[in-house]
């Protein structure tokens, strides 16, 4: 990846911070999406908001992050090139942040591959054309984790995938946002919006998880050994993080996949992402010194974000056919 960040833009912190808040997200208006809501097995549901396409268009479905949705930045950013070239777009919600609580006694986590699974298979059910899938943050690691399990049968679904700034390691990860800096501003931060859905969920089922315990959580490990672990069927936050972390089986994976992490990303620590020879054949790592934990603006005073979805975008635009 060809990536310089500004110099007024310095070090991974304030290239996180600034490209969240304050960068150009798109170069013209950003693309009306439509919301679509799907019933999963479980009889649950999952929204999607849908930029559609020319009929036989190419699909980009884009899974997002920890707490995000289509509003997220980098959704709108790769909103406005898919637009830009005529392909749909979509951004499945994980179960509770499409902005209504979800009904089953669950909600989403950074290993979980079989909703991956059922929601790409969903698409390739109605879409007749390509389908190119990039996940972010979590959503990366979740999407890995599917083209792992899934190994060769991947290739019936879509052609190519792409994570951007996953925590392919979740111990580690999970470790350095507990730490420092990151402790006092982006732990508060995810947290606050965590705690209170993890509130409603109890008042949905009350006796699912103790809430003393979860009150008195004040990191991330402490919040997924109260309730992310437990709802998902792991024995503890560290079986959690051990098993749901897409880094161990990466060789496994049989489809075109982009691995890109900044080396400076505050949340994934450069000393833990993969080498070369931790990767199969399929699998191209991107490693660039800078851009922070999807960060990567551009340009002028205050910058935009299209560097990324120009970049990844345009690998995944390689495997089209």
């Amino acid at each position: 990846m060809n990536y310089q960040a500004p110099r007024w833009l310095p070090g991974g912190n304030v290239q996180t911070l600034w490209s969240a808040l304050y960068a150009r997200r798109t170069l013209s208006a950003p693309p009306a999406l439509r919301r679509e809501r799907w019933t999963t097995p479980d009889a649950d549901f999952i929204d999607v908001d849908w930029l559609a396409g020319p009929e036989q268009a190419t699909l980009l479905v884009l899974f997002h992050g920890l707490e995000g949705s289509s509003s997220s930045h980098y959704a709108q950013a790769f909103a406005d090139f898919a637009q830009a070239r005529q392909w749909a777009f979509a951004v499945p919600h994980f179960r509770g942040c499409s902005g209504e609580l979800n009904l089953a006694p669950r909600a989403y986590h950074c290993g979980d591959h079989e909703e991956v699974g059922w929601i790409l298979q969903r698409f390739r059910a109605r879409h007749a054309g390509t389908i190119l899938a990039v996940g972010v943050s979590l959503g990366g690691n979740a999407l890995l984790r599917w083209a792992e399990e899934q190994e060769q049968q991947a290739a019936r679904v879509v052609n190519a995938v792409a994570s951007v700034c996953a925590p392919l390691d979740l111990t580690a990860s999970g470790h350095a946002i507990g730490r420092g800096f990151n402790r006092l501003s982006y732990t508060p931060l995810f947290l606050r919006s965590m705690k209170p859905r993890a509130l409603a969920k109890l008042a949905q089922y009350p006796g699912l998880f103790d809430r003393a315990a979860l009150a008195a959580a004040r990191d991330l490990y402490a919040f997924d050994e109260v309730f992310t672990a437990p709802l998902h069927g792991f024995r503890s936050a560290d079986d959690y993080w051990t098993r749901a972390s897409a880094k161990p089986q990466l060789e496994r994976i049989r489809i075109p996949t982009l691995v890109a992490n900044a080396r400076n990303d505050p949340f994934v620590p450069a000393s833990c992402l993969p080498s070369r020879a931790e990767v199969g054949a399929n699998v191209t790592l991107w490693q660039p010194a800078q851009g922070g934990h999807v960060g990567f603006t551009a340009g002028a005073f205050p910058g935009h974000l299209q560097t990324l979805p120009e970049q990844v975008g345009g690998w995944l635009e390689q495997h089209l056919s």
